[in-house]
């Protein structure tokens, strides 16, 4: 008996060469959806990085702008501090009393008010500044009866920047039964951090001097 060897079937091949090619396709396939994967996640981070920026540019910005209102006992007016910009009326009322506390005194009342003006002085510039209060005390108490008043100029203008302010004053100086009157210039110089005003610096300038009786 003769067995007839079956021809191969076509099908067939195409059945052996389908997996290969679809491992090819498949391959490919994921090639391409790992591709975008990675470029949609690129896309994520930068806009991550975009969202956190323009957040810290607006969390900046709002603190710049943010006003803190600071009202002494008994004073009125608009007396605020916006960002690191003092108002017109809070920079006149630092004014006055800087002037106050380091102008009109006596061998009574002068350490007292050294100190509250030392509160007010910036740690950089605390040491100066103390010292040229102390050379004062030690003259007061070698003359316990000198006294001085110190008076904002209403015929001259007080001028300021964003670090000085210059105010014209008269001095009168007592001792002895002498007065003694003053005029020049007080130079202040101050800085505004985190809305709390500084005393960065304190002097005379173009002092003139005149006898009366």
């Amino acid at each position: 008996m003769f067995f007839r060897k079956p021809k191969p079937d076509a099908g067939s091949d195409l059945a052996a060469d389908r997996p290969a090619r679809f491992g090819i396709h498949r391959f490919l396939q994921g090639s391409s959806n790992l591709f975008e994967e990675n470029r949609l996640l690129k896309f994520a981070i930068v806009g991550l990085f975009g969202v956190t920026a323009v957040l810290g540019t607006l969390i900046y910005t709002s603190n710049q702008n943010q006003r803190t209102v600071i009202v002494p006992f008994g004073a009125s007016g608009d007396l605020y501090v916006t960002g690191n910009a003092p108002s017109e009326a809070y920079l006149r009322t630092m004014t006055r009393n800087i002037v106050a506390l380091s102008g009109t005194y006596s061998a009574y009342s002068a350490d007292r008010q050294f100190q509250e003006l030392l509160s007010l002085v910036h740690p950089s510039a605390y040491n100066a500044i103390r010292d040229n209060l102390n050379g004062i005390l030690d003259e007061l108490s070698t003359n316990p009866t000198l006294s001085i008043a110190t008076y904002i100029r209403p015929d001259q203008p007080v001028t300021w920047t964003a670090t000085e302010i210059v105010v014209p004053v008269e001095k009168v100086r007592v001792i002895g039964g002498v007065i003694r009157s003053f005029r020049g210039n007080l130079r202040i110089g101050y800085a505004i951090e985190n809305g709390r005003f500084w005393l960065t610096h304190l002097s005379e300038e173009n002092f003139n001097a005149e006898t009366q009786g």
